[in-house]
């Protein structure tokens, strides 16, 4: 037996009140940054793009486009950490679409869910690449 003392378990109730509560925040965060439209995406689709800190905070800040990879990483980070007027800039509505059949499983669910609930052209792409 531990000798810790033990601590009391919130009610199941109560902590998916919290849970809920704090996955509609999080959702709303997305939410609130979305384009009206995909039309407003006019990011860059070729060269290199660099990242300002608050977009890429935690990692690369330059990506070239011409390379998949670092396409897809520059839009699953921007997807995460960019704001409103980020969208626009960085994103590219017909590379958005090209790409969102596997960015889709890159992304975190809420991600992927407030994208595709807002835009459903990013979820018919998915069914039409099954």
């Amino acid at each position: 037996m531990s000798s810790s003392p033990q601590r009391p378990v919130p009610a199941p109730s109560v902590l998916s009140d919290a849970v809920a509560e704090d996955l509609a925040l999080y959702r709303e965060k997305f939410r609130r940054r979305l384009p009206e439209s995909l039309d407003e995406l006019h990011g860059p689709t070729q060269g290199i793009v660099e990242l300002p800190l608050h977009l890429a905070w935690s990692g690369m800040t330059s990506y070239d486009l011409g390379k998949p990879r670092q396409r897809m990483g520059l839009y699953r980070t921007v997807l995460h950490e960019g704001l409103r007027d980020d969208l626009p800039r960085y994103l590219n509505q017909d590379l958005l679409l090209q790409l969102w059949p596997v960015l889709r499983t890159l992304v975190g669910r809420t991600v992927r869910t407030v994208w595709e609930d807002a835009f459903p052209q990013l979820a018919s792409r998915t069914r039409a690449a099954a």
